[in-house]
């Protein structure tokens, strides 16, 4: 029996997958709030890479379960990142390239995607289980079930890829990936695990008849195999023995099904059909050893069948004297199809464990951070709502003097509510804090411009050097242009600019109304003492606030004090109310569908729902309130008429004051949220500046091993062979032809030069330069590093509102963020580009490969059309010809 075929490996190259897959990792799940760090997950599944790739080259059992682990943590690893999100140039070649071609290489393909890498991986999982079933010994039991077994998982696995892998690229593979391609692998496989049982059922003496259906439906399998690997596109790709071994297989086993068909005869004393299966037998095991070009090919079963020829003819001669049958008046031989193609398991390795675990799977994520969104919109909602109401609150008692009014007895000493204020700024840092802070501002804001210029350089320096490559190397230069993969970037880009200047402009409301209130925010830091120098006295005898109305109006300022210590309260149960949807969304991903909205509008409205109908009764309690103190406080300002210039002046002053408290908190607030905005958008710039510079690096990557190809392929085409001189030209002398081959090597070296410079002087400073990019791209990378900042905030979601008037958000709102955010994000969602797009070498030069002459020596003229071969009087040709 001939030897099995192995299908050969892909073969990749190192590749840093460790900082790439930290920073993925830190973009995505940045906003979870257990922040853990996946360095020592990273660099186990890079050695796991490493490990898998190197084992791949060994023909052992063993080595299979190290490829499978690496397999099954890729697969788990991609449904917790969005396709498209790991920029790494993953570079695979292909499997049957033989080092020849246009570009004098092998025929590779790079793509940053984790899905190319899943592909791949399987496809060499097959690759190897073909070539371990292939090592083992038919003579053993154990071998042969092994061989079976991974023969058959071989044939599924090529199957499953045969119907994923465009969907899964998005652009043209490999040859080795090509459909066609895998068609015709599983279809191999699924003969040769056929095969095996052919085998085990010689070796295990099965019945004659069950023999000869496995033979028959081996053929069968090999036949099919045989026409999809000699169609056009795929054939040029087969090692030159595969054909003639598959087309040589085909006819064995037809030839094997007739001999173990002709025992079933012998058996049922059927000595004319024995006689015809034997003859049919023997032409097509002669066949095959002609076809496969193995004279040695099923030699035993050969000599078994003129034995029995022999036996049978002499004993019908003298004994039975039956008529012998035409062939094509047999009845068929049934099959067994005892092979199958194995369907890809979930989980390849017997002992998975999951390296990103704690990561969830995407659907989970994106639910977990819509329903962040959710619940922040909603607290931030309830919160600017309390808070522009009491802001609403406090500006219209201090335009009504309260409740220092109620308390300036004397017109001399400071009114204790006022003495409070000053107090509670004192404690808080005073107009320093305010002054530090506003300080801070312009160097937060330009951190994050420096960190976008930066960015926006890198893309413009991958955008300048592929298009001077591509204007050089014209239609050469076969990959996408760089514009339309960075048109989401550069959209993006767009956007954060957008949020910055809005970000500045907010900055000027905020000091305006430090400008404003400068001076009054200044007393109340000096403390009790020099801001009672600072207000006017009101002259004469003091004022008479025992009054009915004054009674009526200090209730009412208690229940002002009582109201904002209730709103106090719920703010802080607002902010701190937590509801883990981890387990929710977890088991309705388990059950099928993760219906994000209905499950979190459900949850937030249990646990939100009392404490948003607190929020409306303190509103509606508010408005009548006011409505009340305005009515009182009429009362006891005329009950207070007829005081001079000076009390008008001190109450103006008193006014004042209050006010200036007011804006304080509301600007500590301010600029406390606002360097918050800026902290945040820096990590959100950051992110997005490395994910554009994994995708720079990956595009360096893809142009390296394109110009590589290049210069390769012109190098080839220098020291391309010289044509031998006509015939008629005999009468040159060697010394001439010397001479016109050096002329000849000459040309082609400088056609070689000319075409690498692009033709030119012109173009050859352009190449120079673009050489020189890519030696000093590190040492510009090194000179325009992003400031530095500091201390990187808390990522722990916060469900704190914006205060009343605050021109800053909690968050940066409505900002991209650099990975697809779920649908219901506040960010908004882009599609990521497919980025960087792959590239292939063909596997031959337009031309270059031309098919061989003739079919393979001894393939029948009209095969399969068994039985007849060869036709009567003819013989297949003996010589093969390549």
């Amino acid at each position: 029996m001939a030897e099995l075929l192995a299908v050969p490996l892909k073969k990749s190259s190192d590749v840093d997958i460790v900082q790439p897959l930290k920073n993925t990792i830190n973009i995505i799940y940045s906003t979870s709030q257990k922040v853990q760090d996946y360095s020592e997950q990273v660099e186990e599944f890079s050695a796991l890479r490493t490990c898998a790739i190197w084992k791949a080259y060994e023909k052992y059992e063993s080595s299979l379960e190290v490829i499978y682990s690496y397999y099954d943590q890729i697969i788990a690893l991609e449904s917790k990142i969005p396709p498209g999100e790991l920029q790494i140039p993953f570079k695979w070649k292909d499997a049957f390239s033989k080092g020849s071609g246009l570009f004098g290489g092998r025929t590779s393909l790079t793509i940053s995607q984790l899905g190319y890498e899943r592909v791949c991986t399987l496809f060499n999982i097959a690759a190897v289980q073909s070539s371990v079933a292939a090592t083992q010994s038919v003579d053993s039991d154990e071998g042969l079930k092994l061989a079976a077994k991974l023969l058959q998982q071989s044939a599924g696995i090529f199957s499953h890829l045969k119907g994923t892998v465009m969907a899964a690229l998005q652009q043209d593979p490999t040859p080795d990936l090509n459909p066609d391609t895998l068609a015709a692998l599983s279809s191999l496989m699924l003969a040769q695990a056929q095969e095996i049982f052919v085998h085990k059922a010689i070796h295990d003496n099965m019945k004659e008849a069950i023999t000869a259906k496995l033979a028959n439906q081996a053929e069968e399998l090999y036949a099919d195999a045989l026409k999809l690997m000699q169609k056009d596109n795929v054939r040029p790709l087969w090692d030159k023995e595969w054909l003639p071994t598959v087309a040589g297989k085909q006819a064995m086993f037809h030839g094997m099904a007739e001999f173990y068909q002709s025992l079933v005869c012998r058996t049922n004393k059927a000595i004319g059909e024995e006689i015809t299966r034997l003859q049919s037998a023997l032409e097509f095991l002669k066949a095959a050893q002609t076809r496969s070009g193995k004279p040695n090919l099923a030699s035993d079963l050969v000599t078994k069948a003129h034995r029995h020829l022999t036996e049978a003819i002499k004993d019908n001669d003298f004994i039975y004297h039956e008529r012998i049958p035409d062939p094509k008046s047999l009845q068929p031989i049934g099959r067994a199809p005892l092979a199958k193609a194995l369907p890809v398991p979930p989980r390849l390795s017997s002992n998975f464990k999951d390296l990103f675990e704690q990561l969830v799977p995407m659907a989970v994520h994106q639910a977990m951070t819509a329903y962040e969104n959710r619940k922040n919109e909603l607290v931030n909602s309830e919160v600017a709502k309390l808070r522009d109401a009491t802001q609403l609150l406090n500006s219209v008692l201090a335009s009504l003097n309260l409740p220092a009014a109620l308390e300036d007895s004397t017109g001399q000493a400071l009114p204790k509510s006022l003495v409070d204020k000053a107090t509670a700024v004192q404690e808080l840092g005073g107009i320093n804090i305010i002054n530090t802070m506003l300080r801070e501002l312009p160097e937060l804001l330009t951190r994050n411009r420096e960190i976008l210029d930066e960015t926006e350089r890198m893309l413009n320096d991958e955008k300048q050097s592929d298009d001077q490559l591509r204007e050089q190397f014209k239609d050469r230069w076969n990959r996408i242009p760089s514009v339309k993969l960075t048109e989401t970037f550069r959209s993006n880009m767009q956007k954060y600019r957008t949020i910055i200047d809005n970000a500045t402009q907010a900055d000027k409301t905020v000091r305006d109304k430090y400008e404003t209130h400068r001076r009054g925010m200044e007393l109340l830091s000096e403390g009790p003492a020099v801001m009672a120098a600072s207000v006017p006295h009101a002259g004469g005898g003091g004022v008479d606030n025992n009054t009915s109305s004054a009674g009526r109006l200090r209730a009412l300022m208690e229940q002002v004090e009582t109201m904002k210590a209730e709103r106090d309260a719920i703010e802080c149960e607002l902010k701190s109310a937590t509801v883990d949807m981890k387990e929710t969304f977890l088991s309705a991903l388990h059950d099928g569908n993760v219906n994000e909205q209905a499950l979190s509008v459900e949850t937030l409205g249990r646990a939100y729902g009392p404490l948003q109908q607190q929020v409306k009764e303190s509103l509606g309690k508010q408005e009548g309130l006011l409505a009340d103190i305005q009515k009182v406080n009429g009362e006891f300002v005329s009950e207070r008429s007829g005081q001079g210039h000076a009390a008008q002046r001190r109450e103006e002053v008193l006014k004042e004051l209050a006010a200036a408290h007011d804006a304080f908190k509301e600007l500590v607030n301010n600029l406390k949220e606002g360097t918050k905005f800026y902290n945040d958008l820096t990590q959100i710039l950051l992110a997005f500046q490395n994910k554009v510079s994994d995708f720079c690096f990956a595009r360096k990557t893809e142009k390296e091993e394109l110009m590589k190809d290049l210069t390769r392929g012109l190098g080839a085409v220098a020291q391309a062979v010289a044509p031998n001189l006509p015939q008629h030209h005999g009468g040159i002398g060697s010394m001439t032809t010397a001479v016109l081959t050096g002329v000849l090597h000459s040309g082609l070296n400088t056609l070689s030069s000319y075409l690498q410079t692009g033709g030119g002087k012109t173009e050859s400073k352009t190449e120079a330069k673009s050489a020189d990019a890519g030696k000093s791209e590190n040492q510009t990378d090194m000179k325009k590093e992003p400031p530095p900042r500091p201390p990187p905030p808390s990522t722990a979601p916060t469900s704190a509102g914006p205060p009343a008037g605050l021109p800053y958000p909690m968050q940066p709102q409505n900002m991209p963020i650099p990975y697809a955010a779920p649908p219901q994000a506040p960010y908004p969602q882009y599609p990521v580009p497919p980025m960087p797009q792959g590239y292939y070498t063909l596997p031959f030069p337009s031309g270059g490969y031309q098919p061989p002459p003739q079919q393979y020596p001894g393939y029948p003229p009209q095969y399969p059309q068994y039985p007849g071969y060869p036709p009567q009087g003819q013989q297949p040709p003996q010589n093969r010809q390549w």
